[in-house]
């Protein structure tokens, strides 16, 4: 993504050069683009790295029950005994699947007994939890799939034509229509929030109530899962900043044609 987003800028600044045009415009553009994002990618170093920091030192503290038999407990908690329980390679694999409804738990929280696993079982209940009690949220995001997957493939390759076809005079419509298909992915990781956050409740919630966390491991279960839930907090923003500067040219580029 990043790449043909590269060359992108590199096809419309071609474009530009050759007609002789101002840069300052752009350039102005440029700067402001490039320190949004900027400010985004640095949010999500710091929040990637203080989520890997907070899964790490809850993988080392034992709990009594391992991933999967947290899980267990919890689907049955709430009478979701046909949802299977299954293992993934990986790390941070975890995901619930709503086609199958299975509960898909990666190598560390699977058969580890940690405040992590626990934490992270128990959150991906949540989206099983969720599911079955038809949570609004969690069906636009399924719903948004498909055209998310569309939107941003054809997105990049509409922008780059769009932008080529602008920086030649042809107007800006096309990109215009590529901005709007790539920004289905913005949509989508900001429909994704209150999934996590909502999940994360669940899943605290649950631990508290069942006995299954004393209070010592329930406030680091809730530690680990904010810093979880902010890296969707930190790729919204990202994807945000992306689609901001893009649409900052593309006024930009409107404006020098009047």
């Amino acid at each position: 993504m990043i790449a043909t987003l590269q060359f992108i800028l590199f096809a419309q600044e071609y474009y530009y050069a050759p007609r002789g045009m101002s840069y300052g415009t752009l350039d102005g553009v440029n700067a402001v683009g490039l320190i949004l994002i900027g400010i985004a990618g640095l949010i999500g170093m710091v929040v990637q790295a203080r989520m890997q920091s907070r899964m790490k030192e809850y993988s080392a503290e034992p709990a009594s029950k391992t991933g999967a038999q947290i899980a267990r407990a919890m689907l049955d908690a709430y009478g979701l005994n046909d949802v299977q329980i299954t293992h993934v390679k990986g790390q941070l694999t975890d995901h619930y699947n709503p086609l199958n409804r299975t509960v898909n738990l990666s190598d560390m929280v699977y058969s580890q007994a940690t405040v992590a696993a626990n934490a992270v079982a128990a959150h991906e209940c949540g989206h099983a939890v969720q599911h079955a009690k038809a949570y609004p949220w969690l069906g636009l995001r399924s719903r948004m799939v498909p055209v998310v997957n569309i939107g941003t493939r054809l997105g990049q390759i509409v922008l780059l034509v769009g932008l080529i076809l602008a920086a030649s005079g042809a107007g800006a419509t096309v990109a215009w229509i590529g901005l709007a298909l790539f920004g289905t992915s913005t949509l989508f990781a900001l429909v994704t929030l209150p999934v996590e956050f909502d999940a994360s409740r669940r899943a605290l919630a649950w631990l508290e109530n069942s006995g299954e966390a004393s209070y010592t491991m329930h406030d680091h279960a809730r530690t680990a899962l904010r810093w979880a839930a902010m890296t969707y907090v930190s790729a919204a923003l990202s994807s945000i900043a992306m689609l901001l500067y893009y649409a900052l040219r593309l006024l930009a580029m409107s404006s020098r044609r009047r």
